[in-house]
């Protein structure tokens, strides 16, 4: 598994408010979480936020 899919994996709650409080955009219905979908859930992140892909996955990474 990539590191960035692990860190969500293992820490979601302290993520998804570090998120929330950059991208106050998000909804809690865009940070759903399901393990499985996390490129979907990058996918959310990457709208809101217009970074690309790969740099959503760095960012969450350092998160």
């Amino acid at each position: 598994m990539e590191a960035w899919k692990e860190k969500i994996a293992g820490n979601w709650k302290i993520l998804k408010g570090k998120i929330q409080q950059q991208y106050g955009e998000l909804t809690d219905d865009d940070l759903v979480y399901e393990k499985g979908k996390e490129d979907e859930l990058v996918g959310r992140i990457q709208k809101a936020s217009g970074k690309t892909k790969e740099q959503v996955m760095e960012w969450i990474d350092k998160l």
